[in-house]
């Protein structure tokens, strides 16, 4: 690898102190030793890193790349060094935990309150996870807890504790035709305009199914970032329908130009599940998990 470890921190440095002499102090090395392994970094590079602006050195477009490299790099070694340190000194008391493309939770508040209670000076940390695929995340401890709902393939090497079911529903426009409906089936959505969030974009790699009934056949689907207020103002402005699930889509009918209608005969319902790593936890993980399905249950 040309980039050693020291070479992201003498970046960090130099673009902080912006020059070679308070770089220099801060690392506590000579000035001319920094600025000879700064000039072996930029030939083994094959590019300059700053230019110089006056009595200062600026990094240009290529130290600036390689800056938002190391400072990420450091950030994160820092965090893990800080954290390792925790673990051995038996101080840690973090929960990370991550809720599958949810987009309202209005809930966290109460249960992180009846955690803390139960685990004074516990540290909860809500986090995101690539691609919104939580259980790789738990498996490769990322994270410690998971709100989750859609089949994984690693489903079985985790431990499932069931929660709530939710109704997903069509959201339409108020004059959509679908609202004089009791309900509509996979052939109402052929041919139809969605909505949805990018979750849900088929050219990710795996896909996820599509929140529809099977069979169905959407015309043009669009995707956007999760942001519920933005699919509703969408829906609203009869730009297409979309499909949510009813709680998340309730609070809106009341002051939007928009309606839900039930999907299938038999209303289209999905199972949430508490997901935590197999065998003996922490017990703040474990009572936070706890704290979460007794929330959840009750709601």
């Amino acid at each position: 690898m040309d980039v050693e470890l020291r070479d992201l921190e003498l970046l960090d440095a130099i673009a902080t102190n912006g020059t070679m002499t308070a770089a220099a102090d801060r690392l506590y090395v000579s000035q001319p030793a920094l600025s000879q392994r700064l000039t072996k970094l930029e030939e083994r590079l094959g590019v300059r890193l700053f230019d110089r602006e006056g009595r200062r050195l600026v990094p240009n477009q290529a130290g600036r790349r390689m800056l938002t490299a190391a400072r990420q790099v450091l950030t994160e070694l820092n965090a893990a060094t800080r954290e390792v340190r925790e673990i051995r000194d038996g101080r840690d008391r973090r929960v990370r935990f991550t809720p599958q493309c949810s987009t309202a939770l209005q809930w966290l508040p109460a249960v992180i309150r009846g955690f803390r209670e139960r685990f004074p000076g516990s540290e909860v940390r809500i986090e995101t996870v690539p691609n919104d695929e939580p259980i790789p995340a738990l498996l490769s401890e990322r994270i410690d807890v998971a709100l989750v709902t859609k089949l994984d393939r690693q489903m079985d090497s985790v431990d499932l504790t069931p929660l709530f079911e939710d109704e997903m529903v069509a959201v339409v426009a108020a004059a959509h035709p679908w609202t004089k409906l009791k309900h509509v089936t996979a052939r109402h959505f052929d041919d139809a305009d969605l909505i949805l969030y990018d979750i849900y974009d088929q050219t990710r790699i795996p896909a996820t199914a599509l929140p529809i009934p099977h069979g169905a056949r959407p015309g043009r689907i669009t995707t956007v970032p999760v942001i519920t207020d933005l699919v509703i103002e969408m829906v609203a402005g009869g730009e297409g329908i979309s499909v949510l699930p009813k709680w998340i889509a309730a609070p809106y009918i009341e002051n939007r130009p928009v309606a839900t209608v039930q999907i299938g005969a038999k209303p289209l319902t999905r199972t949430w599940f508490c997901a935590t790593r197999r065998g003996e936890q922490p017990a703040h993980i474990t009572g936070f998990a706890a704290e979460l399905a007794h929330h959840l249950k009750r709601s």
